[in-house]
């Protein structure tokens, strides 16, 4: 039994309220636990100078995270120039979302997903990657009925979870606690075809074999799939 008292394949309790900000093109508040991302899409007619230069007949989806400075147990500073961990959360979401796109049938305009999170126990990065894919969605939504791109644009829903071994036992989207005294931790992102995104795996104590492995990988399929599923109950 865990400190919170859920079994090892468990899920904390996940809310998605789609539209919570009034202004953006996709918004969803993405609660996972005590976890908790506001998740804002944009959609920018104007591709980023870099896409431009290259002449190439594509679109872009990128995102941003940020942490509120008491969105953790004491203040944290509020970050003017972003550290290299919010750098790198920041690439991951990009990464996990643009999966999720056709961009060679987005056209030359961007979406940017911005992901604050507001509350952290765990999990920020994938609960912001998850909660990313309902925004970009409703603001692709936005996009097809206008006739701006065909419905084909959206490609197969993608999720994130995060797993580790806490004294020895594999465990499914840790708090943080438990990821605090985890003898390893992964992020994993998947599709709806149960093809990996992303796998980031750190050995923080001490290595792990190829069976532990398959399992934590099992794990995450498992909690995906229910990611997966509310995602699409919220979208429906």
């Amino acid at each position: 039994m865990r400190l919170d008292g859920r079994r090892t394949d468990q899920m904390r309790p996940v809310k998605l309220e789609i539209g919570y900000t009034r202004w953006a093109e996709g918004s969803v508040l993405i609660s996972q636990g005590d976890t908790v991302v506001l998740c804002n899409a944009t959609i920018d007619e104007q591709l980023p100078a870099w896409l431009m230069r290259t002449q190439e007949a594509r679109g872009w989806v990128t995102a941003e995270y940020a942490m509120l400075p008491r969105s953790t147990l004491v203040r944290t500073p509020r970050e003017t120039i972003p550290q290299a961990r919010t750098q790198e959360i920041r690439r991951l979401i990009g990464r996990s979302l643009r999966a999720a796109v056709n961009l060679a049938l987005l056209g030359k305009r961007q979406i940017i997903v911005d992901c604050d999170v507001l509350q952290a126990d765990g999990g920020t990065r994938t609960a912001a990657i998850t909660g990313g894919y309902v925004a970009l969605v409703l603001a692709m939504r936005k996009l097809i009925a206008g006739g701006y791109v065909p419905v084909e644009t959206l490609l197969t829903p993608v999720a994130a979870v995060s797993v580790g071994i806490v004294d020895g036992e594999p465990l499914l989207d840790l708090c943080y606690e438990e990821d605090l005294t985890a003898d390893m931790d992964m992020n994993i992102v998947m599709n709806r075809d149960g093809h990996f995104v992303e796998i980031q795996g750190t050995a923080e104590r001490k290595p792990f074999d190829r069976a532990m492995l398959n399992r934590l990988l099992d794990l995450a399929a498992g909690g995906i799939g229910e990611l997966l599923r509310l995602q699409g109950e919220a979208l429906a």
